[in-house]
């Protein structure tokens, strides 16, 4: 990340991954004028990129194309972070569509049925590993494009109903905050946290307006998870004892608070804006501690990497170091990599969005399978 951050305008809330995509699901259709599927249309980083860092200009620090990536469900690197399927696959599941597939996968030629934009390492700000990943504006830009396609294909009449009655789906931030930690940058020295976490809201926040200016209205978000406490940043400062790296988790929890006050306000000066809120971080929290609870048998050393914790972003051998350790049974683990999670802990997550209970945490009048059934 560059030290120069774009300036926000007044507006804005300044608050305190080529491969041929192989799945079970990807021949089928979706026939638009269907009542029966409700479109999904998904944008942020690596834990919702099925496959988009493939078709860029980048290198394996933003890539999953590579063995062992994908290892468990697709038998294959589909570009997914994860040995297999991501909460938004297990969502489109829930919903009855078949897996979404990334925007830039070549032989695209229909999106009635959502798309999904979302780019490993990409952030709310531009400068976040700029010119390395897909920012969130640009996945806004193209956004555009589809809006304008289904425009062009169905009249704007149909288009718009499409559009309104679609889930849109978003992980964002979470690269925002890792980046001064894992690059040079000495961009924390000059901003307080309360500004940093005011501009990377006040971006996201920017492009949601954006967004639904296009004809969204159901909106889904997760909150952070604790950044800290991954096996790849408890090694950054923790010379091996293992400790959440604190800074990291505060801004991660402020950004939470933050992000919670911005969308109820954006409910009440939007039309028609409807969201969930994931509480993605308690539930992750309460992983790591607790795994044998939720059928895991190892919360805070990772399946796949090297060093303490296999904190070491190596799995693949692709990114620099080319040793790296690979776990016999990813199901019974929680972290697959240095920063993501295995397609169990996916799962489990997803179950918790969607069949919300008492002891799920979500934060909002709405949960995600309400708003796929809202009209």
């Amino acid at each position: 990340m560059k030290s120069t951050l774009a300036n926000l305008s007044s507006s804005m809330f300044f608050l305190v991954f080529l491969i041929a995509f192989v799945s079970r699901n990807h021949g089928t259709k979706i026939n638009h004028r269907s009542s029966k599927h409700v479109a999904l249309f998904i944008f942020g980083d690596s834990f919702l990129d099925a496959g988009n860092n493939n078709y860029i200009n980048t290198t394996a620090l933003d890539q999953a194309n590579f063995w062992p990536y994908g290892e468990t469900y697709f038998n294959f690197p589909t570009g997914r972070f994860s040995d297999g399927r991501l909460i938004s696959d297990f969502i489109a599941e829930y919903a009855n569509l078949p897996l979404v597939p990334p925007y830039l996968q070549p032989g695209i030629n229909q999106y009635y049925g959502g798309v999904n934009f979302a780019s490993g390492g990409a952030g709310a700000l531009v400068e976040t590993f700029e010119g390395s990943v897909i920012p969130f504006k640009t996945q806004a830009r193209n956004f555009k494009k589809v809006t304008a396609w289904l425009r062009h294909k169905l009249g704007s009449s149909e288009a718009k109903l499409l559009l309104s009655k679609a889930v849109y789906m978003f992980s964002i931030g979470t690269n925002d905050y890792l980046s001064p930690f894992l690059t040079d940058s000495l961009v924390l020295n000059s901003y307080s946290h309360s500004e940093y976490v005011g501009m990377v809201v006040g971006n996201f926040t920017s492009i949601i307006k954006e967004i639904y200016k296009r004809g969204a209205r159901k909106f889904v978000f997760m909150t952070l998870p604790p950044l800290g406490c991954l096996p790849g940043t408890k090694i950054i400062q923790s010379k091996g004892n293992g400790k959440c790296l604190q800074e990291l988790s505060d801004l991660a929890n402020l950004h939470n608070r933050v992000l919670s006050v911005v969308l109820l306000q954006l409910e009440k000066r939007l039309k028609d804006f409807k969201f969930a809120l994931y509480d993605f971080n308690t539930d992750l929290t309460q992983m790591i501690n607790h795994p044998l609870k939720y059928g895991l048998k190892e919360g805070k050393i990772a399946c796949c990497g090297s060093g303490p914790l296999r904190g070491v972003y190596s799995c693949g051998g692709k990114r620099g170091e080319k040793h790296f350790e690979l776990c016999d049974k990813p199901n019974e683990y929680l972290f697959w990599d240095s920063y993501h999670l295995t397609e169990s802990a996916y799962k489990i997550l997803a179950d918790r969005m969607w069949g919300y209970t008492n002891n799920s945490y979500n934060i909002g009048p709405y949960t995600i399978k309400d708003l796929f059934q809202l009209p």
